[in-house]
Formats: structure tokens, sequence, C-alpha cells
């Protein structure tokens, strides 16, 4: 028998390294979303490099509640909004339900039309046809690629992350200076940059990514025959929980260390050259050419699209699922639309609203902005909620949260809340 060369055992390695990566590293990916890059770039612009202490400091906030989701999705073999539809009030499910699918809508025209704006910057022509291209694109591949060939399509999406790190490289950059900034900010309490910490906090730590992580677990387990809820084969915790914490440790690292990256590229070109009112991806696209040149104004558009084409899935998904759970839908990317149709009517929907908006007169950032107060707002009791059912021996059963993870989950909550009150107080003062 002819033994594994040394290249065949590392390639084993890496195929089982990439299929452990999945849920925890596309909701990671998918935070860093063209909207999201606007908030990063307007960071970054506007207060340089003393705001990149905000993505280190969010980093365990996120690992902490994002595991939290993807455990309660793997354990009950439900997503969270069946799970709160089963174990709590239906004002709440709906409430939230309802206000998730009006913010996810909202960001998906925002990411829509960025994505049209980059390519028009890119290539010339009409931003809005590009953004139908766009939206048509995105709708035809989750409607009609099913789940498991899906879903390595959105993995691959993620390196268009990469451009952003690719950036900082083509531009001088004071790295002991960073270093030190990123440590040790320069602090403020002007209300502009508080603001700007609330902003990135909100774009950082998002209910449609809680949802997402969630049921992706689920879509995996339906994807393995051999699956089933670890409440009811605790065989398979081991390995599972093992996976979902690689998995989350790995995706919301790649999303902060972008999110890093264009703070840090926005600071030392647009922010030290006076640039600091920046409003969109495009807009950061746009300045940073004579500034950075046009390699690195052509690495920071194409990641806009990829990104774009990255997130709209997870948005327009995460409310299919919400939906689904909440009405008792079959829920699937899996399935076909003729077998889970409400399913795939409110992803349907949701993108076709989002192209619709961009041809509207709805003022896109005032959209944006409202859009991040409803996140902001649902995430608390969302958090809330996803703590107090991690803890519950009927949804759980002995796979109730440990008390390492319950002190973070219920940390990041406190900070979520936090947020959330000091940017409710900015609307009085």
């Amino acid at each position: 028998m002819n033994k594994p060369t040394s290249n065949a055992l590392a390639a084993s390695k890496e195929t089982s390294l990439l299929q452990k990566l999945g849920p925890g590293l596309i909701t990671g990916a998918a935070d860093d979303d063209p909207s999201g890059i606007a908030t990063y770039s307007q960071a970054g612009a506007q207060f340089g490099f003393n705001m990149l202490w905000t993505v280190l400091f969010t980093y365990p906030l996120m690992v902490g509640i994002q595991i939290v989701s993807a455990r309660i999705g793997r354990v009950s073999g439900h997503g969270l909004a069946t799970n709160i539809r089963r174990h709590y009030p239906g004002w709440l499910l709906y409430a939230v339900v309802g206000l998730l699918l009006i913010a996810n809508t909202i960001n998906i025209a925002a990411d829509i039309s960025a994505m049209g704006e980059a390519l028009k910057l890119l290539i010339g022509g009409k931003a809005h046809l590009y953004a139908i291209g766009f939206g048509v694109l995105s709708l035809l591949l989750q409607v009609f690629i099913p789940y498991r060939r899906y879903v390595r399509l959105l993995k691959w999406l993620t390196l268009a992350l990469l451009a952003y790190v690719a950036t900082v490289f083509v531009v001088h950059m004071p790295w002991s200076e960073v270093l030190m900034r990123a440590v040790m900010p320069h602090l403020s309490l002007k209300k502009e940059y508080f603001t700007t910490v609330v902003a990135v906090f909100g774009t950082t730590i998002s209910p449609y990514l809680f949802f997402w992580q969630a049921s992706q677990e689920v879509e995996d387990m339906r994807a393995d025959h051999r699956a089933r809820p670890l409440i009811h084969a605790p065989e398979q915790a081991p390995a599972n929980l093992k996976r979902i914490k690689l998995d989350t440790y790995i995706g919301m690292a790649f999303s902060n260390l972008v999110a890093f990256f264009i703070i840090l590229t926005t600071a030392v070109t647009l922010h030290l050259h006076g640039v600091t009112d920046i409003q969109t991806s495009a807009q950061a696209a746009k300045a940073l050419r004579p500034i950075a040149g046009d390699f690195a104004f052509m690495l920071f558009s194409a990641g806009i699209i990829g990104t774009g084409l990255l997130a709209i899935p997870v948005l327009a998904g995460s409310s299919a699922y919400a939906m689904a759970g909440a009405f008792k839908w079959k829920s699937s990317l899996e399935e076909t639309p003729t077998h889970a149709r409400q399913f795939y009517a409110i992803v349907v929907l949701s993108t076709v609203i989002g192209i619709a908006l961009g041809f509207t007169a709805i003022d896109p950032i005032k959209a944006l902005y409202w859009s991040a107060v409803i996140n902001g707002v649902i995430s608390v009791p969302i958090m809330v909620v996803m703590m107090l059912m991690a803890a519950r021996a009927d949804i759980m059963g002995v796979f109730v949260i440990a008390a390492r993870l319950k002190i973070l989950g219920w940390f990041a909550t406190a900070m979520m809340a936090l947020a959330v009150a000091s940017m409710l107080a900015t609307f009085f003062y």
C-alpha cells in the first residue's frame, strides 16, 4: 500500500480546515458590506488612527454573541425566530422580525446602490443599470443554486475582502504610530466622536448576523444526513462545538481585520489630507484615487462589489429565515422555490424592493442611518433573548452555555445596550 505523500497530507489538512469554515466565516465577511465599509471609511477619514481601537474592542464581543447564536441553532436544530416563537410572547417575535425585515431591506438598497456606483467608477456607464444587474444576479444565485453549491461560492466571495488588506500595502504606512494609536488612542468627548463610535458598534454587531449564523448551522445540519440536533445526539457535540468555536473565531477575526484595514487606509490617506466627510463607500473609493493612486482606488472599488455580492444574500436570507421561523414556513436554501415558496418570496421581495428604493427620492444616507438605528434598537432585546435561551435546559439540554461564555455574552449585550442608549441620547442634545 502506498503511503500518502506530505503534499497529500497537507492538502487533506487544508481541505479539512476549509470544510470547518462556513457559517462563521461567511457571517463575519458579510458584516463588512458596502454600508459597513462606508461607516469604517467615515471613522478613518474623520478621526484617523484614533478609531482603530473600536474594532479591537468589539472582536471578543462579536465572537461571544455569534457563538451563542450558532450554538442555539446547532443544539436545538432550529433558527432564532423558531425558538423565539416557541418560547416567548408573539408580540416580541413579530416586533423583532418586522423591524429586522425593514432594516435589512434598507441595507440591501444601500448595498446594491453602492455596488452600482463602484462599477461606474471603474468602467463608466450608468450606476442604476449596474445596480439592477447586481440585484438580479444575486437573486438568481440564491433562488436557483442549491445550498451546498451556493455556500461554496459565498466562501470564495470572502476573498474579495482581501482587497482592503492589499490596499494598505500600496500606500505609505507609519506602522509605529498605527500600533500606538490602536492601543492608546486620543479619545474625545465630542458628540461627533461618540456618534461614530456608536456607529461602528452598530455596524459590527448586527441582528441579521445572529439570525443568519443560527440558520446556517441548521442548514449545514440538514445537508448532512448523519447530523442531528445536538440535544438529541449529544455524541456529535464535541466535534461540532469545537468546529463552531474555530469557525466563529476565524470568521470574526477576518471581519474585524478587514474593518481595521479600511479604517487604517482611509486614516492614512483621506484623514491626513484633510478629507474628513465621507458618506458612502463609493465616495471613499473616489476620494482615494488622487491621494493613493489608481491601484488603491481599483482595489477599494472592486472590494465594494465583491462584498456586496456576499452581503446581499445574507441580508435577504436572514429576513427570509426570520419570517419563515415566525410563521412556520419551510425555510431552506437547499429546497427548490416550489417547495419553499413563502421563504423564497421574502428573498425575492427584499431584493426587488431594495433595487426599487434606488430609483426613489429617498435619501440613501438618511435611510441607512435609520436602518442603523433600527438595528441598534432591536439588537438589544434579541441579544437578551438569545442569552436567556442559551441558558435554558428545555432548549439547550445539557449544552447550556458555560460561565465564561455567559459572562462574555452578557458583557456584549450590556455594551450594545449602552451604545444604543447613548445613540438615543444624542437625539435630545
